[in-house]
């Protein structure tokens, strides 16, 4: 795809996102089958719902504007889910596999933090008031999933790992 205006980059940026979301998708049941405590379990359980929702938005926004969800393989994301996946295959007491499972999540929230965040500001410089709105929604959940992960860590599954 050539990229001669924002809007160019902004579709990019839209197809980038959806092929995380896609990816995450497919991880996310993983993550939930290595977590032994059943608090992390339920939170990855309930991030997969929403990340089901955060496609449907970008569906939408990309329908809006008369493009398709196909684009390139998102390779950032490819690389942070992998890392993820090695930790779930690590020979780890539970505990201490919990609190990398979490670093694993929350390096995929910051991730898409990052993506979203610069959607949403071309959204708005372009007056796509719906698709702004739609993103700042979605960034906000995900900045919502990444405290949750950081008050289960502090609170439970990082102690459990340091016994």
């Amino acid at each position: 795809m050539k990229l001669d205006t924002l809007k160019d980059l902004y579709i990019l940026e839209l197809k980038d996102l959806y092929s995380a979301e896609k990816q995450i998708i497919v991880a996310l049941p993983k993550m939930v089958k290595a977590a032994s405590n059943e608090k992390l379990a339920a939170s990855f359980k309930g991030h997969l719902e929403e990340t089901k929702e955060h496609v449907v938005r970008l569906e939408k926004i990309l329908t809006s504007h008369g493009q398709t969800t196909r684009g390139p393989k998102c390779k950032g994301m490819e690389g942070v889910l992998k890392e993820g996946a090695e930790m779930i295959e690590e020979e780890a007491d539970e505990e201490v596999r919990d609190a990398g499972l979490i670093a694993a999540a929350q390096r995929v929230e910051h991730y898409e933090m990052a993506g979203y965040g610069c959607a949403r500001t071309y959204a708005q410089l372009l007056g796509d008031k719906e698709g702004a709105t739609l993103l700042q929604t979605t960034l906000n959940e995900e900045g919502e999933t990444d405290k949750k992960l950081t008050k289960l860590a502090t609170s439970v599954i990082n102690l459990a790992a340091d016994k």
